[in-house]
């Protein structure tokens, strides 16, 4: 005997009842604009990243500029001339900006000083010594943009910035439902986060 057909009414209820739950729209427009805010702040994060980092540690190295101190070989002949031989220094130490001054210490030194460097010329070792200090490469244009001081058009782009840092940390306490996000495993990260700063502040006394 043929078994009877599934009849259609329980084909729709199970229908309706496999039918996937629509997510609110407003939470789609959210994951939209935190991924574009995101994109839009990927660039400044990594020259403020780059900069906090680097003046952090300002007590232990000089965030902007890199010291040198580096010796070269004189060609020769050595230039009797003291003009003469202060440009031959700068040819040997791959200096190229304007020499400010020239004075001879004594029979066997002559300095020569530059914008950001002073070479010193032994005649008789046949040697140049320079020193002075050349930019760190990107960090010392990220520390000034960091440090805004006289610059009041950066300052609105800045000021926007820390908009978009606060509308993502904002936003992405609402991405996923109250379960997967405030109520579960994100509200115990947020919790974290922030008793981070209060327990420092609680521990060191405070300002």
């Amino acid at each position: 005997m043929a078994e009877p057909d599934p009849s259609p009414a329980a084909d729709d209820h199970g229908s309706k009842d496999l039918k996937p739950k629509k997510k609110p729209r407003w939470r789609l427009w959210l994951r939209a604009l935190h991924r574009d805010a995101g994109n839009l702040a990927i660039g400044l994060t990594f020259v403020y990243a780059a900069s906090g980092l680097a003046v952090n540690h300002i007590k232990d190295w000089d965030p902007n500029f890199q010291q040198i101190d580096e010796t070269h070989a004189l060609s020769l002949p050595v230039p009797q001339d003291d003009q003469a031989l202060a440009n031959a220094a700068c040819t040997v130490a791959g200096q190229h900006g304007p020499i400010r001054d020239v004075y001879r210490v004594d029979d066997h030194q002559v300095d020569v000083v530059l914008d950001k460097a002073t070479l010193h010329v032994d005649t008789k070792a046949q040697t140049v010594r320079s020193e002075g200090q050349k930019p760190r490469f990107l960090l010392r244009v990220s520390n000034w943009l960091h440090l805004n001081r006289g610059k009041k058009a950066w300052q609105w782009i800045a000021d926007g910035y820390a908009v978009f840092l606060l509308f993502l940390a904002g936003s992405g306490l609402f991405m996923l439902p109250l379960r997967q996000g405030l109520l579960g495993r994100g509200g115990l990260l947020t919790i974290l986060g922030a008793a981070v700063p209060v327990a420092y502040v609680v521990l060191s006394g405070g300002p």
